[in-house]
């Protein structure tokens, strides 16, 4: 029986029925047209349907729609389809036959027509991947992982026991494809020494792949995003491969890879030159909302002039259709444009107010009062301030920050609110503090204590949270190392506050620590010692292994960072050779101009004064270099830009040093120097100490009488009397010092150092000794500035 059995078998796999034609059911799968044609051969043969034809049925049916455009799929009529119904019933009793690749591809195919995850096909192809997992080859359980991270199963055990298999096979995966796949699948599930082993064989791997593999560079950013970790080793070389590849990217590729950069604060302009190029060889989806919405939010603002338009025109009708987050971008991008619409604009107000009126969940209310903040109309109604402050004990530190500067931005700009609106408002405000000062208080690690801090943003952390916030990271203080310090660093540039502590620690971090800290990461961690004016114990060590960090990256880094770089270091008197060589030449200046072309307006005006600041500072301070000064117009057009106005305290020293002087013809407001430095007021002493008269001169109370000085301003001032001596005289607010001491800030050093370096002598009256009680009358004023111009006994 057995036998005629075995027989029967052999006999039907040799000669199968062939309802057709003589070729096989899944040559004729292979060959069919359409989707008709596939389920027309499911119906005839699904009684007599092997494990192999359905796995090749579900893969011919899912090639289909890969060819097609956004368009023109048809998943969902496919997923409905009878035939479709009746092959997934089929496949159930085919599971425990299949090869592991034709289970996971089954599962991979069925997954695409977005089959719900609790279809008892899915259940029963899961669970047989389970019961096999240890067996899978690398390849299908990364696409095993795949599946499973699409059912939005990241915390499953499933998911862990996946994630112990990677954990367990590291040194032996060869394919960095799968291992980027499984990289996005396992992330939230890593320790930060498994996620460092992982970053190590992914760079090790990097150069084994073809250079052209542009999905694997793309998952290396989500891995990256997901796990929230400039890794700059891998994002420079997934860099290197959208930019060779850049003639093979789409509209959708360049998106999303430019929001990756965005969330991971990489800025590349080299890709966003050649995305330009790009895009104007594409033709915009003005078809599809959800598309061209995400599109618009990327790639606007890095678009031409001419595409900006175009993809403005089709903006107004796929509002409706856009999720929340979509909107606040696009306002991000229109803001950036300069777009001026008002009933685009009013459009978005609406859209946005009836949407924060329903909303429950505290991430979308914070979005939607983000996006309405930005608004050229910002006005917030009560009903939208009871539905924000709802969900205040339910939101994170991010969602809060993003509250606060919301708030302050309508207290300061909406002057048609009542009075009992304002009221909520300020009330509102108090509230976010409170909630945010809990939060701080309940951090317990340095890692915990910065995903709060990163989302502070402004005078909210200036006003309410800065003396909170260090005090709890010096808590921490022992926790900093080469993977948080460059955080750390930058955070600490925000708060204007000196925390020697903390300083401290970062220089020797950085000391120790510097071969694993990457080029990228340097100005950060120079940015809070140049702000705030600071030479650590380790000075000469900390700033050579950071200038020896960088010098090998020096091509690599934007022309930006360098510009900022080098200023940073020159606030500090730290001039390195090789890179103010590098870039006072015409071909480092050439990549600057074109990187200012594609940069906010604002950014690329402030790198400009940057790069003259360093120009000055060279000049002036290392004259052995023969830096030439090459800032003259651009000097005469800033200064001349306006004439400025003088603030309270300066118009009263302006009167008392013409009384103190004999007169206003021997003091001269708001001068130039010498390479263009700005001083308050100037007066010359001649070697008797007695005032010598300039020209007449008017002012009008309150403004400044503008700039004086000749259009060649490096040059030479004209020669004084012998022993004559001349005096600049600058009034020091509250923003020269560091916010928790007295301490002078590193360019008020810089510009005090500048100026003796030309020749004058420097009197700087800070704010609390001319506001203090014991400067509270004229005359103690009068005396002070006598005292400061003549010296001691002088009246």
């Amino acid at each position: 029986m057995f036998r005629l059995r075995g027989v029967s078998l052999l006999s039907w796999r040799a000669f199968p029925f062939r309802p057709f034609s003589c070729e096989s059911l899944i040559v004729q799968m292979q060959n069919c047209a359409d989707e008709e044609q596939v389920f027309d051969l499911i119906e005839r043969n699904k009684a007599t349907l092997s494990e192999q034809q359905v796995g090749c049925a579900f893969n011919v049916l899912w090639q289909f729609q890969k060819q097609k455009t956004i368009l023109e799929k048809n998943v969902e009529r496919v997923r409905n389809h009878p035939q479709f119904l009746s092959l997934c019933s089929v496949t159930t009793d085919h599971i425990p036959a299949m090869s592991d690749v034709t289970l996971v591809d089954v599962l991979y195919s069925i997954k695409q027509f977005a089959v719900e995850s609790h279809h008892p096909l899915i259940e029963a192809l899961v669970t047989e991947g389970w019961r096999r997992l240890e067996r899978f080859d690398i390849n299908v359980l990364s696409i095993f992982s795949t599946c499973l991270a699409d059912q939005h199963l990241y915390f499953s055990p499933l998911m862990g026991k996946i994630a112990d298999i990677v954990n367990r096979k590291l040194e032996a995966i060869q394919d960095l494809r799968a291992l980027s796949v499984l990289m996005v699948s396992i992330s939230s599930l890593i320790s930060p020494c498994f996620q460092e082993r992982l970053l190590t064989r992914a760079e090790l791997l990097f150069d084994t792949v073809d250079s052209s593999k542009v999905n694997i560079a793309r998952r290396i950013l989500l891995f990256l995003r997901n796990v929230k970790h400039s890794h700059y080793p891998l994002l420079e070389r997934c860099n290197q491969v959208f930019i060779r590849n850049v003639s093979h990217l789409d509209l959708e590729s360049i998106s999303r890879i430019l929001s990756l950069y965005q969330s991971l604060q990489f800025h590349s302009f080299e890709f966003i030159e050649v995305a330009r190029g790009r895009l104007a060889e594409l033709s915009l989806p003005s078809d599809h909302p959800e598309s061209f919405v995400r599109l618009f939010a990327a790639l606007g603002p890095v678009a031409r002039p001419e595409i900006r338009k175009q993809i403005v025109s089709v903006l107004y009708r796929h509002l409706d259709n856009c999720k929340s987050v979509e909107l606040l971008k696009i306002i991000q991008a229109l803001t950036f444009l300069h777009f001026q619409s008002k009933e685009l604009f009013m459009k978005l107000r609406e859209v946005l107010l009836s949407r924060l009126e329903a909303s429950v969940t505290p991430s979308e209310v914070s979005v939607l009062v983000s996006a309405l903040s930005m608004l050229p109309y910002p006005h917030l109604n009560e009903t939208a301030l009871s539905r924000t402050e709802t969900v205040l004990p339910q939101c994170d530190f991010r969602e809060l920050s993003d509250l606060v500067v919301c708030l302050m931005r309508w207290i300061q700009n909406d002057h048609l609110c009542s009075a009992s609106t304002a009221g909520k408002q300020l009330d509102l405000l108090q509230k976010l503090d409170h909630w945010g000062h809990r939060r701080l208080q309940q951090s317990t690690s340095l890692d915990l204590l910065w995903e709060e801090l990163k989302s502070v943003k402004g005078e909210w952390l200036h006003e309410s949270l800065v003396e909170e916030s260090i005090t709890a990271l010096q808590r921490f203080m022992d926790e900093i190392d080469h993977s948080n310090v460059a955080k750390i660093a930058s955070f600490l540039s925000k708060t204007n506050y000196l925390s020697t502590p903390l300083l401290d620690r970062i220089a020797s971090v950085v000391v120790e620590q510097i071969k694993k800290i990457h080029p990228f990461s340097v100005l950060a961690i120079i940015l809070p010692f140049s702000i705030l004016n600071y030479d650590p114990p380790q000075k000469d060590e900390f700033f050579g292994a950071c200038v020896q960090c960088c010098n090998s990256y020096l091509g690599t880094l934007d022309p930006g960072t360098l510009v900022f770089l080098g200023f940073s270091m020159a606030t500090l008197e730290y001039f390195p050779e090789d890179l103010l060589k590098k870039m006072f030449n015409i071909e480092f200046l050439a990549r600057l101009d074109s990187q200012l072309e594609i940069l906010p307006s604002s950014l690329s005006a402030r790198i400009q004064f940057r790069l003259m600041e360093l120009n000055r500072a060279v000049c002036l301070e290392c004259p052995e270099l023969q830096v030439p000064w090459f800032h003259d117009r651009f000097c005469q057009r800033q200064f001349n830009k306006d004439t400025g106005v003088m603030n309270g305290a300066q118009q009263q020293i302006y009167k008392m040093l013409a009384e103190v002087l004999g007169g206003h013809r021997y003091v001269k407001p708001s001068t130039l120097s010498p390479y263009y430095h700005t001083v308050d007021f100037e007066c010359i002493l001649d070697k008797r100490k007695k005032p010598l008269p300039y020209e007449s001169h008017s002012v009008t109370p309150g403004k400044s009488p503008g700039v004086h000085g000749d259009s060649n301003t490096s040059r030479a001032e004209p020669r004084l009397p012998p022993e004559a001596e001349r005096i600049a005289i600058e009034f020091l607010d509250v923003r020269a010092f560091c916010s928790n001491i007295l301490h002078l800030k590193g360019k008020s050093a810089m510009k005090k150092r500048h100026l003796e370096i030309l020749g004058y002598r420097v009197i700087q009256v800070p704010y609390f000794e001319w506001n203090s009680m014991a400067m509270s009358t004229k005359d103690t004023r009068m005396d002070y500035l006598r005292e400061q111009i003549f010296g001691a006994g002088r009246s």
